[in-house]
């Protein structure tokens, strides 16, 4: 019987949900969640995140499948908002960041991310 590798790592894969301060959405999914937090926080993917000012981490759930994953955003994006936002007052009934917190006080200046 083979060894155990240790060097393999899990991936964990999120569907996230973002939000603008008038609460409109966004429904993603990444094997990274800080990282793409912050690339919608400082606007470094051209689109409707950053037209519409979408930079609130207001809901998120772990998979250890992207298939999995990508099937859950693609059932969560299916859904009329009103389940969405019943999901988000379940779990966050404030809308708050959850990724308050998680970059210090600058966010928007991480000096280990690029912008290009």
């Amino acid at each position: 019987m083979p060894a155990f590798d240790r060097s393999i790592t899990l991936k964990t894969y999120s569907v996230y949900i973002m939000a603008s301060k008038s609460r409109t959405l966004y429904i993603g999914v990444t094997n990274d969640l800080e990282r793409r937090v912050i690339e919608h926080k400082r606007k470094l993917i051209p689109g409707f995140t950053e037209k519409y000012n979408i930079n609130r981490l207001v809901y998120f759930e772990n998979c250890g499948d992207i298939r999995a994953a990508i099937a859950r955003e693609k059932q969560m994006k299916g859904w009329l908002r009103a389940k969405k936002v019943g999901l988000i007052i379940a779990k966050n009934p404030t809308w708050k960041d959850l990724s308050e917190g998680w970059y210090g006080s600058e966010p928007y200046r991480d000096p280990s991310l690029r912008s290009g």
